[in-house]
């Protein structure tokens, strides 16, 4: 069966050529997957319901194979929130932003409390990806949230938020982990 990938951006995204987001669609297709990389509705003032929309109509059109989701930012507390059912088969979340910084930047996305129990049924093998250093996520909750929803996690030291800034265009361990059924470490 085939294999498919959804892409989910964060807030402020209108995804750059240069952005590892953008780059790994774009290995992965050469590579001969399926995979959708949606623009996520107003990403300079998301609203959480417009968001869940269009996860949910774009899960729908995953169809059948191992269905593979790979967030970053706030397209990590989309996910968690919105606990998709039926689950997909791994999930990889990337610098998901701190409950304070939901308050200041998506308020809509803040007004909502992650499930725990939801969330980590909606992605049986899900990897947490976080910075000790993210200027989103400064109180360093990468690792609880992990721990709450059964994720592993990789901490990875002075990494940012994980921008083109942070020097995250290409970036070889996001494709790995896609491609190697979720093994690989970053």
């Amino acid at each position: 069966m085939a294999r498919r990938f959804l892409i989910l951006h964060g807030i402020e995204n209108r995804r750059p050529p240069e952005h590892w987001h953008h780059w790994l669609s774009e290995r992965l297709r050469q590579n001969g997957e399926q995979v959708t990389y949606p623009q996520l509705p107003a990403p300079d003032a998301p609203r959480y319901p417009d968001w869940e929309d269009l996860l949910r109509a774009e899960l729908s059109m995953l169809g059948d194979g191992e269905r593979v989701v790979v967030c970053h930012s706030l397209g990590c507390t989309l996910w968690l929130l919105a606990a998709p059912q039926p689950p997909v088969d791994r999930v990889l979340l990337v610098a998901p932003p701190s409950r304070r910084t939901l308050v200041r930047l998506a308020p809509s996305f803040a007004e909502r409390r992650i499930d725990p129990v939801a969330a980590s049924a909606a992605g049986p093998q899900t990897t947490l990806v976080c910075s000790d250093s993210d200027p989103y996520n400064p109180e360093g909750e990468g690792p609880g949230l992990a721990e709450a929803v059964g994720a592993r996690l990789h901490v990875l030291p002075g990494a940012g938020h994980f921008t083109v800034d942070d020097g995250y265009g290409p970036w070889p361990a996001a494709e790995a982990w896609c491609l190697d059924g979720g093994a690989a470490t970053f």
